[in-house]
């Protein structure tokens, strides 16, 4: 009896320590993808774009999954989970560098590149520890590690919103005031001093990511693999292909739309609360609202997954809240509205987790291909919230047209941009209803 007590001690001391270390991984990839709600609007000013452009800072981010996530499975499978997570680190240390002639130039293309080389690097952070946690356990609590692995990244995001906000956009409105009223040459002047703010926090970010890639590869992460697929009778596996898994597919929709949902209600929410009339100095906090919702959904997670709830149900429940919340947005105003955005954070928190091991499930031998898979589906950050944007602009410029003030027609349109959720949501809706099930023998 006492060998068997001492055999379970023993497995879960040798899965704290790996968790412990990937929940720190997750809260470096948190920390640097959640400082694009603070980007967005200070690129939008000393860049001087539109909307639509300046959501190109969360494309830049996440089309790197689709450029990235197949090689990244390539390498992760010659090298290895741990030294592809010393990798990713490292390229993201990289990118970050890419920021200090980006501020000096003021090129918004060369801002992108550093965002885009960044995006390869947690690309390949991603494609490592996502599936590594999975597997590192019980597929049935798989959404809890996961979802523990959530509340170290949107911890990390919070703190790096408030941070970032506060260094990038610290007297962005009197900046932005003077801009209309001084000559060409001093407007070129703030604005290069603004830009060069960049500066220092991307050099620190630099240096910690370089040296946290380096320890990586000491960490003491133990090597895992999938459960096999099922077996036919004859000893022969019944799949050959990856295309012969539906539920796959779909999970990779759903992951797409999720995480497009996900970035629209983190990146968009200091830009809508500016377009309602807030002023910078009150709208930095506003990501934080929303990614403080999820992490008190991810406690929730952690606690009910899966002794009380399933993975499935609190799927069904997250798609249910995202809906129910997108129509409270659209229906309301003022900071009531900024709420119900903020709001999506507790319909977003555990779809992440959940779509994971569902879409997992059952794989095998093509787990690391499906992984790259969904990887590829973060992609949905990068085509969801510049269609999100750009619907703002298009409603935006015909509402001035029909004689409404900028100020209204700016509100209003950055409100029913907020439709784009719902078909988002209704697609997480039905692969936790019928989707994951497709394909897959019943138990």
């Amino acid at each position: 009896m006492s060998i068997k007590v001492n055999q379970i001690s023993n497995k879960k001391t040798n899965t704290l320590v790996p968790i412990i270390i990937i929940a720190g991984l997750f809260f470096i990839f948190g920390f640097v993808t959640w400082i694009n709600g603070a980007l967005i609007p200070f690129m939008k000013t000393i860049n001087e774009l539109t909307s639509a452009q300046s959501f190109l800072v969360a494309s830049a981010s996440y089309i790197s999954f689709v450029v990235m996530a197949l090689p990244a499975s390539a390498i992760i499978n010659k090298i290895g989970y741990r030294k592809g997570m010393s990798l990713g680190l490292i390229v993201m240390a990289i990118g970050a560098l890419v920021f200090i002639p980006a501020a000096e130039a003021r090129t918004y293309w060369v801002f992108l590149s550093g965002i885009f080389i960044q995006g390869m690097g947690m690309t390949l952070l991603q494609t490592a520890s996502n599936p590594y946690i999975t597997i590192l356990g019980p597929i049935d609590s798989a959404a809890k590690r996961i979802a523990i692995m959530g509340i170290a990244n949107k911890i990390a995001g919070a703190l790096g919103s408030l941070i970032f906000g506060a260094l990038l956009l610290s007297g962005i409105d009197e900046i932005k005031d003077k801009l209309s009223t001084v000559s060409v040459t001093e407007k070129a002047q703030l604005l290069d001093t603004m830009a060069d703010s960049v500066v220092t926090p991307y050099i620190v970010m630099a240096a910690v990511l370089f040296v946290l890639g380096v320890l990586i590869r000491k960490a003491p992460l133990p090597h895992v693999e999938a459960e096999p697929i099922e077996e036919a009778k004859d000893g022969e596996t019944t799949k050959t292909s990856i295309f012969q898994f539906p539920h796959l597919w779909l999970g990779v929709l759903t992951l797409f739309v999720y995480v497009g949902a996900e970035v629209v209600a983190g990146d968009t929410i200091i830009a809508y609360g500016i377009s309602l009339g807030f002023t910078a100095t009150k709208a930095k906090f506003f990501t934080t609202f929303t990614l403080m919702a999820m992490v008190a959904t991810y406690g929730l997670g952690v606690f009910l997954i899966p002794k009380y709830i399933s993975q499935t149900f609190a799927l069904k429940v997250s798609a249910i809240l995202g809906i129910v919340f997108t129509f409270c947005i659209v229906f309301t105003s003022g900071f009531t509205s900024v709420l119900f955005v903020a709001a999506l954070g507790i319909a977003n928190a555990l779809v992440w987790p959940a779509v994971w091991p569902l879409t997992l499930k059952g794989l095998g031998k093509f787990t690391k291909t499906a992984s790259a898979l969904l990887i590829m589906a973060i992609s949905g950050g990068a085509i969801i919230p510049p269609l999100y944007g750009w619907f703002v602009d298009e409603n935006k410029v015909k509402l001035i047209a029909q004689g409404i003030s900028e100020a209204t027609a700016s509100a209003e349109a950055s409100t029913a941009g907020y439709w784009i959720l719902l078909p988002c949501y209704l697609i997480i809706l039905y692969y936790a209803v019928a989707g994951h099930k497709l394909g897959l023998k019943k138990d």
